[in-house]
């Protein structure tokens, strides 16, 4: 792969640089470098096992690497010594992270307006919360009503806009977004997507979108990096990748997305054929010793 190249500007939010992973003998991220500027958005694309998840989960420090450099907002967040709980609240305002479950991060007893006042209170002690809490909700669509139910008492979509205003109540410079829309109804997806479009016009957050749907990133990303098999193996601006892929696995994720006249029996042999090329053939010192 060619050197990563800057989006969007000289002085990138964020800059990921020879991002390494292992799971015993899996290699999960092999050598992943690339960058955002302020206020733009790029999508990390492929299928379940690609290594986008675990790349995601690096850069927001719920995990981490074996090797390489994740900085946020110029601050390097990759030393591994052990951090006070100020720098810890610090690294959590840098970058953000918006799960597909927000369950995995609402607490349900506690309901919407109180969980924003518990996560500004913890990082703005000294700040007058009741405005910012109305400034959130008005700003992710959520009313009286939505800001006074628990989590179970919101329908999906609901959820979803609470865990995003949660997230931007710390004024991160990164939001994270893990398949942020994908258990979610076409027609409710469609309104978080023009949601976070606003979000990111008004306050220039940058986006990381981790996903594997094509038609979200064809939506709302500026630029795209293809992963498979951990590593980086196509990256670009969104509609030149899309319209002109380069490599066979963009080619195959594009393949298979179902459309009229789609061939199901050519996308699985399209599949078998690049696992068999991926796949490196027995050295003449392999048969010797079996």
């Amino acid at each position: 792969m060619d050197e990563p190249t800057a989006v969007g500007a000289a002085d990138p939010v964020l800059r990921v640089s020879g991002l390494r992973k292992t799971y015993g003998p899996v290699l999960a991220v092999d050598d992943v470098s690339f960058t955002l500027a302020k206020g733009r958005s790029l999508g990390v694309v492929g299928e379940s096992g690609s290594g986008k998840t675990t790349t995601a989960r690096i850069i927001v420090g719920l995990e981490q690497g074996d090797a390489g450099q994740v900085t946020v907002a110029g601050r390097d967040r990759t030393r591994s010594r052990r951090h006070g709980r100020a720098e810890r609240l610090r690294r959590a305002r840098d970058a953000q992270m918006v799960f597909q479950d927000p369950f995995l991060s609402l607490d349900p007893r506690i309901p919407a307006a109180a969980a924003l006042r518990e996560t500004l209170r913890l990082h703005f002690p000294r700040r007058d919360a009741t405005a910012r809490i109305a400034e959130l909700l008005d700003q992710v669509g959520l009313g009286e009503r939505a800001a006074a139910a628990l989590p179970r008492e919101l329908s999906g979509g609901q959820r979803q806009r609470l865990a995003i205003a949660r997230a931007l109540a710390v004024e991160p410079a990164v939001l994270v977004l893990d398949e942020a829309v994908a258990a979610l109804d076409v027609s409710v997806q469609a309104q978080i997507l023009n949601l976070l479009a606003d979000i990111r016009e008004q306050t220039g957050v940058g986006y990381l979108f981790i996903t594997h749907d094509l038609g979200v990133v064809r939506w709302v990303t500026d630029d795209v990096i293809v992963m498979w098999r951990g590593a980086i193996v196509e990256r670009g601006p969104t509609a030149r990748v899309l319209a002109a892929p380069e490599h066979p696995y963009t080619r195959l994720l594009l393949d298979s997305a179902p459309r009229p006249g789609w061939d199901p029996g050519a996308v699985a042999a399209h599949r078998r054929a690049l696992a068999r090329a991926a796949t490196p053939s027995p050295s003449p010192s392999d048969h010797r010793k079996n």
